[in-house]
């Protein structure tokens, strides 16, 4: 069985231009992963958005959070969305896109200045709203990707830019499909 190869953190950096060019408005929702158990990942084309459940299917909810008082799903974490351009240089493979462990993989500038917290977007017949909670590296997201992975999206610039993603909750039900335009309104 071949190893992954963790990238350098000068490799990282290398793809940086591709990262930067994603666009500011209409991007593209690439690929939608339920989490239907710790670890347990599924890959789906079309998924249903719930404001009171998140992604059906995802357990969120039943996970709960340690960032609620009473361990509770925190709604402000609801969903987990990654940069689809960053994920693919962090994981070399579409295939291990899923280990990064978020829900929504799009094609979209998620920076601080293009999507500040309460930013609405329109996926399918869904509305998200982004979250002000920070949406960090783990220590899974380490061991998958690499020390260097974890030092490239949590960097100064990688916090800027969130490159390891953002948290959102849902305001709109809707149906979401992969190739969706995912809009600001």
């Amino acid at each position: 069985m071949e190893t992954e190869k963790h990238l350098s953190l000068a490799e990282l950096e290398a793809g940086m231009d591709a990262v930067r060019q994603s666009p500011k408005d209409n991007g593209v929702l690439e690929m939608i992963v339920r989490r239907p158990q710790d670890d347990e990942r599924e890959v789906v084309d079309s998924g249903e958005l719930h404001p009171l459940q998140g992604l059906i299917g995802d357990n969120w909810k039943a996970r709960g959070s340690k960032s609620t008082a009473d361990g509770s799903a925190n709604i402000n974490m609801q969903l987990t969305i990654m940069n689809s351009r960053t994920i693919a240089l962090v994981a070399q493979a579409q295939e291990r896109w899923p280990l990064a462990g978020d829900q929504l993989y799009i094609d979209m500038d998620l920076s601080v200045d293009n999507l500040p917290p309460g930013t609405q977007l329109a996926l399918g017949t869904a509305i998200i709203e982004v979250s002000a909670q920070p949406h960090t590296g783990c220590w899974k997201f380490s061991s998958r990707f690499g020390v260097d992975a974890m030092k490239f999206v949590n960097s100064p610039e990688g916090k800027q830019l969130h490159l390891r993603g953002i948290n959102a909750k849902v305001v709109q039900a809707g149906i979401i499909h992969v190739d969706d335009i995912v809009r600001k309104i």
